[in-house]
């Protein structure tokens, strides 16, 4: 599994890369000091796990989470305790205080999947995940249980479970990275994952009313139709 070290401080980093020298699953494949550098590294290096810091001068970890299309595993690293990542929604894999403890590091290493898992595809499928940052709350969120993505103005609401955050994101932009076997777009400002599709009618001027499991009611636009029936078909 590749691994990227994101921290301010040369000497975390550098304590950091040699504790994960013994864990024969886990390569460093590269360091940066500040999200602008890790988001090229990224970028470049394709890693399937980033160590990063919450705190670093310029934009923090969670606002170069928010630039990522696809989140790779994150396990956070931080100089603070439990409270700074209480806003999070889990499933971050883990974080880390300052210094670091070599059991934590054990515990922590021992929740990754032995191998890297594809990340940074050009479409994103159902098991992949995405970070999402509304306010001061934070999700890492699989896409398979998000629902509907719905365009409000420049920003995009992504419904799953009982959260319904906006983020910064065009619905247009978001469409080209979704898998259209999945996702599909009902109309002018939804998007729905077919998963989650419960009932189909018919509606005015060849247009479907779509039922969810969740009871929400989408309408399938007359010209969306005729693609919709064929993706649902047997």
């Amino acid at each position: 599994m590749k691994a990227l070290i994101i921290d301010d401080e040369r000497l975390a980093r550098k304590e950091l890369s040699g504790l994960l020298e013994r864990y024969d699953h886990v390569e460093v494949v590269g360091e940066a000091a500040n999200a602008d550098e890790a988001e090229q590294r990224i970028a470049e290096l394709k890693p399937d796990l980033l160590f990063l810091d919450i705190n670093m001068p310029g934009r923090d970890g969670f606002q170069l989470l928010e630039a990522l299309d696809l989140a790779p595993h994150v396990i956070f690293v931080t100089a603070y305790d439990e409270h700074a990542v209480h806003a999070f929604q889990v499933n971050a894999l883990d974080y880390l205080v300052k210094p670091i403890d070599p059991s934590r590091l054990d515990a922590a290493i021992a929740k990754l999947p032995r191998l890297g898992d594809g990340h940074q595809r050009e479409v994103l499928h159902l098991e992949d995940q995405i970070f999402l940052k509304d306010g001061e709350r934070c999700w890492f969120v699989t896409l398979k249980d998000v629902r509907l993505f719905e365009s409000e103005g420049n920003y995009v609401r992504v419904r799953f479970a009982d959260q319904k955050p906006l983020v910064l994101r065009s619905l247009n932009n978001l469409e080209k990275k979704l898998d259209p076997h999945v996702f599909f777009r009902a109309n002018r400002k939804q998007i729905i994952n077919l998963r989650w599709v419960d009932k189909i009618e018919p509606w005015f001027s060849g247009g479907l009313n779509c039922k969810l499991t969740t009871g929400e009611v989408v309408e399938v636009s007359r010209r969306q139709a005729a693609r919709f029936k064929e993706l649902m078909s047997l």
